[in-house]
């Protein structure tokens, strides 16, 4: 059994969303991965695409989209990488964009990058704006979007208080 929100799309699909630590991938999700052997240094993050998925072997990940084109995977440097829960990493990139995203980013410049593992990396130019976002991240999964932008602008202002 499985607990959750029941979703629903058009004309007649129903599924369970649920938000759980535990990730099974699937071909074409995007996933943050620790690189732990190889011949790239230990321990360098990357942002990578699900190509294949095996149940007996672990999946087949790559730096290039389907066109084979780099533009958004690779190695992520600098910033700040934390870990949630599948269900706030699919908040995140759901459409249209999450509130709490769109909040901080109409007041801060920074980048983020999220795995549908639940992995996600804040960069910004200074160590308190990367705070700000990672904190305002992890405290939105269970606020409404109106509770998730009131939350955003008091964080700003209390930034502003501090610098």
């Amino acid at each position: 059994m499985k607990a959750g929100k029941l979703r629903f799309s058009k004309p007649n699909k129903y599924w369970v969303e649920s938000s759980q630590k535990r990730y099974v991938p699937h071909a074409g999700d995007s996933v943050l991965g620790i690189v732990v052997d190889s011949k790239a240094d230990i321990g360098t993050l990357l942002y990578v695409w699900v190509v294949k998925v095996n149940p007996s072997m672990n999946p087949e990940l790559s730096c290039t989209d389907a066109s084979r084109k780099a533009a958004e995977f690779g190695q992520l440097k600098g910033g700040y990488m934390f870990e949630s829960s599948t269900g706030l990493s699919r908040m995140l990139l759901s459409s249209p964009t999450c509130p709490v995203l769109d909040a901080l980013g109409k007041k801060l410049s920074f980048e983020t990058a999220v795995g549908l593992n639940g992995r996600i990396w804040v960069n910004a130019s200074s160590p308190s704006t990367v705070i700000v976002v990672a904190n305002a991240i992890m405290n939105s999964e269970s606020l409404s979007g109106v509770q998730q932008r009131i939350m955003v602008e008091k964080l700003i202002q209390n930034l502003k208080l501090s610098t």
